[in-house]
């Protein structure tokens, strides 16, 4: 098991990384709608009323502090979704029990890491012969300060292995339990390539989408095509 207190802590400085969500997931408008946690409260409140489908849209608040969001931020409801509508299954730092924000250096190997866990999933479908998968591809601001820089380790170490993730989790939760930003680690997906475990979203200052992209399914992700560019204004 990795001791935490072996990583270096990273100090203060502004990456830009990339993400894939599923286009079906929608942003959370109630996250972009308010500028601080006093009207987050009150609009909360007032959507509660008449809005039956609020708790599906935003998620389970009680797994993340309000303080923990970054109001006013383009793209707040990016950031915070991973921690409102955590995966039951896991993730390779995270057993379920809480969100991590996944982010790579660049839009190739985020691609690549999707691609490996979208593989899986659909190969356990029966029946499923050719299918079109619509992605966001995301262009992440945020800052490293308070990470644990895990790409000490050598490749070789358990928390990288492919399929197995219990040291991985193991290091997640210490992470998690210490109150770190989060983790900066070797991809395993893409050769040569970072990734971050953001453990808050906190540590986010822009999230925009930058492109769309479709994964073509037909017995296995056949190939990957970019559907479309965006220039979103500064």
């Amino acid at each position: 098991m990795v001791a935490l207190e072996t990583l270096p802590e990273l100090p203060a400085q502004p990456v830009i990384g990339y993400r894939l969500i599923n286009s079906k997931f929608p942003p959370i408008d109630l996250f972009d709608d308010v500028a601080d946690e006093d009207e987050f409260a009150a609009l909360h409140a007032l959507q509660a009323l008449t809005n039956p489908r609020l708790q599906n849209e935003v998620g389970n608040l009680a797994l993340l502090p309000v303080k923990e969001i970054p109001f006013g931020i383009r793209g707040c409801s990016y950031a915070v979704a991973p921690f409102t509508h955590v995966n039951p299954n896991g993730s390779r730092f995270s057993d379920g029990g809480f969100g991590v924000l996944y982010v790579a250096d660049n839009l190739t190997a985020a691609i690549a890491e999707v691609k490996y866990h979208q593989q899986i999933y659909w190969a356990n479908v029966t029946g499923l012969h050719f299918e079109r998968f619509v992605f966001r591809g995301l262009k992440c601001a945020f800052n490293e300060r308070g990470c644990r820089d895990a790409t000490v380790l050598k490749r070789s170490n358990p928390i990288y292995a492919p399929n197995d993730y219990r040291a991985s989790r193991a290091l997640g939760w210490s992470v998690r339990e210490a109150q770190a930003g989060g983790l900066r680690y070797h991809s395993v997906r893409e050769p040569e390539a970072t990734c971050w475990a953001l453990m808050t979203p906190r540590q986010v200052s822009d999230v925009v989408q930058t492109t769309h992209l479709e994964m073509i399914w037909n017995g296995s992700v056949a190939q990957v095509n970019r559907l479309s560019a965006y220039h979103p204004g500064a």
